[in-house]
């Protein structure tokens, strides 16, 4: 048996990474939030928080973490946000023309869904041992694409459950291809409650963690090559002198909540976030 290919896997599409100087403050008007650890105050969907700027920027950018927004911080549109404004709405924002405000931040977590939905499925086209299922992998992001340049009507009528559940089953097909290539036997934690559970050194390599609540978890020197990570909540895990080379499905969103230092490995295309110790 073979080593799994030590290839990148994060998708070079910067059309999938967040833009905020072309959107039109989506996340910070569409989206609601609680007073909790992460937002410092309480926030209705479809009212702007009053952070946001004319122009659409933060008020608090460079101090979110320490002005109580560390919710912020860690969300990522995927690029959602600017092919909304600038292909759905062609670039005219809700505040020059708010009867468009409701569709537009209706549309909004639709979108963001199907971008995310497009990240992964181009993460599996990089994957050499995901081959087998690299042609319904490029049909299905083909579709996708597609669907996201249709109008806010049709967004809004689409069953983006069902899309999911779809990808979804690529996505297993392809993270058992590249696991398959691991020898010895891999943990299954998928879905696992792993709340502050004590891992340090832990065997995960190839293991599957997609799901998984690691919220506060200790994975300090873990070997985490070509794990599972998809939807896997890494909230304040500690991923000190952990090692994630290959990790599969891991995003940078995911690395922000979490927490470790200058000897954490990632995975090419991701990178180390400011707030992680030197």
């Amino acid at each position: 048996m073979t080593s799994p290919d030590a290839s990148p896997t994060v998708p070079d599409r910067p059309d999938l990474r967040a833009d905020c100087g072309s959107c039109f403050g989506l996340c910070c008007a569409a989206l609601p939030f609680a007073r909790s650890q992460d937002f410092a105050r309480d926030k209705s969907a479809g009212t702007p928080c009053h952070n946001l700027q004319d122009d659409f920027g933060c008020g608090i950018h460079t101090r979110l973490r320490d002005e109580g927004y560390r919710g912020c911080t860690v969300f990522d549109c995927f690029g959602a946000g600017q092919k909304i404004s600038q292909v759905t709405f062609e670039g005219v924002s809700w505040r020059e023309r708010p009867e468009s405000a409701r569709a537009m931040f209706d549309v909004f977590p639709a979108m963001r869904q199907l971008h995310e939905l497009l990240w992964y499925l181009n993460e599996v086209l990089e994957l050499p041992r995901a081959r087998p299922v690299h042609r319904d992998a490029r049909r299905a992001l083909d579709d996708i694409e597609r669907l996201t340049r249709a109008d806010a009507e049709e967004l809004l009528t689409t069953d983006v459950p069902a899309i999911r559940g779809d990808v979804n089953t690529l996505l297993l097909k392809a993270s058992d291809l590249v696991r398959a290539e691991v020898p010895g036997r891999k943990k299954n934690h998928r879905g696992a409650d792993l709340v502050g559970a004590r891992l340090r050194d832990a065997n995960l390599r190839g293991a599957a963690l997609r799901g998984a609540l690691l919220i506060a978890a200790d994975l300090t020197g873990a070997d985490l090559r070509f794990a599972d990570l998809i939807g896997a909540d890494l909230r304040d895990a500690r991923l000190d002198g952990a090692d994630l080379t290959g990790s599969i499905f891991l995003t940078q969103a995911q690395l922000n909540a979490a927490r470790g230092d200058h000897a954490t490995k990632l995975p090419p295309g991701l990178t180390r976030p400011a707030h992680w110790a030197a």
